[in-house]
C-alpha cells in the first residue's frame, strides 16, 4: 500500500486489513438458495392442491425476502479497515460497503489504546485515541480476534513509541 502520508522509505511496523467474516461463500449461497426454494415450491404446490392458493404468494415472498438478506449481507461484506503504523505516523483508513474512504492519521508517540472488556465476553470494544480525538476499531472481529490485534497494534505502537535503535558491532 501506498500512503502519501507516510514518509518514503519508512517500513511500516504494523500493517493490516480487516474484514466482516462471512462463512457462506457463494456455492454456499447457491445450495441455501436452492434448498429454500425447492421447499418453498414443495409447500406451495401442496397448498394449491389443497385449494389454498393466497398462500403460494406468501412462499414466494419469503424466498425474496431471504435472498435479499443474503445480498445485503453480501454487499456489507465489501466494508474494511486497513490499519497501518510507521515510525512516523498511523493511518486508518475505514471503507464503507458503498466505497466511501474515511482516514485517520495521527502521531504515534501520541496514540493511547483503549480497550472496553465485559469480563466473561472479552475484549468489546477497542478505540484509539489521540489529543481528544477517539476512532473505533477493529468492529468487524470477533472478541478473541479483536484481542489479539489490539496486541498486535499494542506492541507497534510501543516500537513506535521506543523509537530507531542501533545495532552496536563490536
Amino acid at each position: 500500500m501506498t500512503n502519501d502520508n507516510s514518509r518514503e522509505g519508512e517500513a511500516p511496523l504494523f500493517s493490516a486489513v480487516l474484514r466482516p467474516y462471512r462463512s457462506l461463500g457463494s456455492s454456499g449461497f447457491m445450495a441455501v438458495m436452492l434448498a429454500i426454494g425447492i421447499i418453498s415450491a414443495a409447500t406451495s404446490i401442496m397448498f394449491l392442491i389443497m385449494g389454498a392458493w393466497p398462500i403460494t404468494g406468501f412462499l414466494g415472498l419469503d424466498v425474496l425476502l431471504v435472498y435479499w438478506a443474503l445480498r445485503m449481507s453480501y454487499r456489507s461484506a465489501k466494508a474494511y479497515e486497513e490499519v497501518v503504523v510507521t515510525p512516523s505516523i498511523l493511518t486508518v483508513r475505514q471503507v464503507t460497503d458503498r466505497g466511501a474512504v474515511s482516514e485517520w492519521n495521527a502521531n504515534p508517540l501520541w496514540v493511547r489504546l483503549d480497550r472496553e472488556e465485559l469480563g466473561e465476553f472479552g475484549l468489546q470494544q477497542l478505540f484509539l485515541v489521540s489529543r481528544g480525538r477517539r476512532l473505533a476499531i477493529a468492529g468487524c472481529l470477533d472478541p478473541e480476534s479483536r484481542a489479539s490485534f489490539a496486541a498486535a497494534l499494542s506492541a507497534a505502537l510501543w516500537e513506535a513509541k521506543r523509537g530507531p535503535t542501533r545495532t552496536v558491532f563490536g
